[in-house]
């Protein structure tokens, strides 16, 4: 994989119009130092007014798929506890068709029990929410299915303990080969035991620098004892963005960079100012 860096924005659908993401998004696209855009999957906002608009990720994401010519996109991450891993295989290949091969497959398992706001979205649309150990074993057998229907080429069982497929086969198969970018976002331990077997790509929320360099630490050891080249996973980066205070991103951008973190998401609090995806590009020239 390159090690150029890539720089990227994140648009949170929440509080917002699908006008106004559009508009951002858009921008980006002209914009050569942004490589890639994201969006995140939640049901009910995580910020703002607890009854205030959100616009769901994957439909979303389609769209802008269709309204952009050069972004790589993604969601920053899918959450595996809302779709079952077939149908959002099947989704995800949409969306690589719909972008021309320009789709990033985000993907994790989905919000921990520990945080306020996680359970309730879940209760809200009648979905499930087991505790985080049975999330990350739903996580790896998802990756495992989700990439089996991208490749093979005849149909197949699977009897799992999360996942029980019959007959299951994926046409037509990405535009992408063999598959999309497979990114994991996480911190767990155990998540990152699904980074090191699935990954392409493995994002980490900014703010502590040196959990982040742990953390990759221990990928780089769970990569030695399946036997995996620890530098074919891209290490990814999400770094929070105060308008206000430019100088102080530029220094996060500059010390993750230095710490190995070649791709870098930059999350772009709403509401947007015009010209914001300029602005965001011109903190990467460093």
């Amino acid at each position: 994989m390159s090690d150029r860096p890539s720089f990227g924005i994140v648009t949170a659908p929440q509080q917002v119009h699908y006008a106004d993401v559009l508009r951002v998004w858009r921008e980006a696209d002209a914009v050569p130092e942004i490589d890639h855009a994201w969006l995140f999957d939640h049901l009910l906002p995580i910020g703002g007014p607890l009854d205030g608009p959100i616009l769901e990720g994957w439909t979303l994401l389609s769209a802008l798929a269709a309204q952009t010519e050069r972004l790589r996109l993604g969601l920053l991450v899918t959450s595996n506890r809302i779709r079952p891993p077939a149908l959002l295989a099947k989704i995800a290949t949409t969306v690589d068709h719909v972008s021309g091969g320009r789709l990033e497959f985000g993907i994790g398992a989905g919000s921990r029990p520990s945080i306020p706001w996680a359970r309730r979205e879940y209760e809200a649309h009648g979905l499930p929410y087991q505790d985080f150990g049975d999330s990350v074993g739903a996580l790896d057998e998802a990756c495992t299915v989700i990439r089996r229907l991208w490749t093979e080429d005849e149909p197949f069982d699977f009897a799992g303990t999360h996942v029980q497929l019959t007959g299951a086969f994926g046409n037509p198969k990405p535009l992408q080969r063999p598959h999309p970018p497979i990114l994991i976002g996480g911190r767990a331990s155990a998540t990152l035991g699904v980074v090191a077997r699935h990954a392409d790509r493995w994002n980490i929320p900014g703010g502590d620098l040196d959990d982040a360099l742990g953390r990759s630490a221990l990928l780089d050891r769970y990569c030695a004892e399946i036997g995996r080249d620890p530098a074919t996973i891209t290490r990814s980066i999400h770094l929070p963005v105060s308008y206000d205070e430019p100088d102080v991103t530029r220094k996060a951008i500059a010390e993750t960079l230095g710490a190995g973190f070649t791709h870098v998401t930059l999350g772009l609090p709403a509401p947007w100012p015009d010209g914001v995806a300029q602005w965001a590009g011109a903190l990467t020239r460093l």
